[in-house]
């Protein structure tokens, strides 16, 4: 009853205020008066429709007087919100996906707010935790109207070459690998050849020295251009071009090619799917992995118990001439998945922005994430701890834990990474590695880089230059196949026909242009952004 009289008082206040005009800078509404009680805003999740009745939402409305409607994101979220938007019905924040065009629209449109002034007149721990964040996603007009989710760059390793540290301890590697250092090239291949000469298999179950999980192909072939210090295009001389031109790509050819021809590479490693993979390592066929490890790891657990070492770990390979610091085993985009904004319709944006600045905050992010301070965790000497009691229940069934108390049910305005205490923001799945994942922690430390300035750098879907892009990545993709399963004698000529196919028939340096030009243009907003974030910025 008591809700109810809320949402009459608001319906009210609504009312009065249609057809009010804004002259503002920002074009947002003018703002309502006051209600007595926690204000309602409606919300659209694209990940979540669950009601805002948990712990942590209790806990959220108690802290920021604020009580969310949730919108429920059924069927496809993108058509929901593009009907949205269409039709007018906009809900008071949205939260979609940052990488669909539909952002765009929404911005453009007028739908969203630009929230500069609002962030430096009540939004104080938005401007300390985002920092360059806010930079980087800025509109083409210089100005913000939204804020990154799931934000900052995760520390947490990418991707690696994982090989089994029982092996590399038979093969007298062990304490290296113990303590995480990289491999080089060499030493790799070494390890490979010795597990095929020491355990060789039969005809029909041969040994495969190299497997992988082939269920996100780019992931294997970025492993490798990892190796040689390659990442999403190849930038030389001021401009930003396809990959395959940089001269390191027809070394990293050659690399696989050799593999294949030698018997070291799985023949079925662009085809694996995650069981065929865990099936062969299970089996004892495998040394090494690219990509996902399945459930290998889990069943070696299961048949060998807690000590064994008959398990994958990951490790940082490097190519002739490229140095550890030097490769580029962890691309991450800084500007996260999501982006949350304020509506248009929104009648509180003060209100709002103060909310989500609360959520923002390091206070704000312990409550999201690990839910209320005295039931899943207490301070200790400074540092959170979870109790006992929230260990077991995230241990036993974290859906269900997550579910009943609200620890990351609401996952709005999250910042990847550690709190200043040094305690995972991620409760959920940060907290307490395996020996797997904690030696990742060191074996992969600094590989993490940011691609946020190279994202969506590609001509405009729908355009001739778009399909001119699609045309020549799809000639890339046939002559990696062609020249990898080749002949080793033949792969310099196949490269070199795959680039001469590139220029002479899909416009390759007019797509490249386009990259060179808005990669230009998203470093100047960045560079015109920084900085301009405090009293008296644009």
């Amino acid at each position: 009853m008591k809700r109810n009289l809320y949402l009459l008082a608001l319906l009210a206040l609504l009312l009065a205020a249609a057809g009010c005009g804004n002259g503002s800078e920002s074009s947002s509404p003018a703002p309502a008066a006051p209600v007595d009680g926690p204000i309602t805003l409606t919300l659209f999740d694209k990940n979540v429709g669950d009601p805002f009745t948990n712990p942590v939402s209790v806990e959220i409305t108690k802290r920021t007087g604020i009580f969310i409607e949730i919108q429920q994101p059924t069927g496809n979220p993108d058509e929901k919100l593009s009907l949205m938007l269409a039709s007018g019905d906009l809900p008071d924040i949205v939260l979609m996906d940052r990488r669909e065009a539909t952002l765009n629209k929404y911005i453009t449109s007028g739908a969203l707010i630009p929230l500069n002034d609002l962030m430096r007149e009540h939004a104080p721990n938005i401007l300390e935790q985002y920092e360059d964040i806010l930079a980087k996603s800025v509109f083409e007009d210089g100005k913000n109207y939204y804020f990154n989710n799931w934000y900052g760059l995760d520390p947490d390793p990418n991707w690696s070459v994982g090989i089994r540290m029982d092996l590399l301890e038979e093969f007298g590697y062990g304490s290296r690998a113990q303590a995480g250092d990289a491999f080089t090239q060499d030493e790799f291949v070494d390890v490979l050849r010795k597990f095929k000469d020491k355990y060789p298999g039969g005809s029909a179950n041969p040994a495969l020295p190299l497997t992988a999980d082939a269920s996100y192909m780019p992931s294997l072939i970025g492993t490798f251009k990892s190796m040689y210090g390659m990442k999403n295009y190849y930038e030389h001389d001021g401009r930003i071009e396809f990959d395959v031109r940089d001269p390191r790509y027809l070394e990293m050819l050659k690399f696989i090619n050799g593999l294949l021809n030698d018997g070291l590479l799985d023949p079925e490693w662009g085809i694996n799917n995650g069981q065929m993979c865990t099936e062969k390592e299970v089996a004892g066929r495998v040394a090494a992995h690219l990509g996902s490890v399945g459930d290998a790891n889990s069943t070696f657990l299961e048949d060998y118990g807690e000590d064994t070492n008959r398990l994958f770990y990951s490790f940082i390979i490097t190519a002739p001439g490229v140095s550890r610091e030097e490769t580029t085993y962890g691309p991450r985009s800084s500007l996260g998945w999501d982006g949350i904004g304020i509506t248009a319709v929104n009648k509180y944006p003060v209100e709002t922005i103060k909310f989500l600045d609360f959520l923002a905050s390091e206070e704000g992010q312990y409550l999201l994430m690990w839910g209320v301070e005295g039931q899943n965790w207490t301070l200790v000497d400074g540092i959170h701890t979870p109790t006992q009691e929230a260990l077991e229940s995230r241990n036993k069934d974290w859906a269900a834990f997550s579910l009943e108390t609200g620890a990351r049910k609401w996952t709005w305005m999250i910042k990847n990474g550690y709190g200043a205490d040094g305690t995972p923001h991620d409760f959920m799945f940060r907290y307490e590695r395996n020996k797997v994942d904690t030696h990742a922690l060191t074996s992969m430390a600094g590989t993490v880089w940011d691609t946020a300035l190279y994202d969506d750098i590609g001509p405009t879907a729908g355009t001739p230059e778009a399909l001119s892009e699609q045309k020549v990545r799809d000639i890339i993709d046939a002559g990696f196949a062609s020249i990898v399963n080749a002949k080793p004698e033949d792969v310099e000529r196949l490269y070199g026909a795959m680039i001469a196919d590139m220029d002479a028939t899909n416009n390759a340096k007019t797509v490249e242009d386009i990259f060179t030009q808005r990669y230009a243009a998203k470093v100047a907003l960045y560079n015109q952004a920084t900085g301009s974030y405090g009293a008296g910025g644009n």
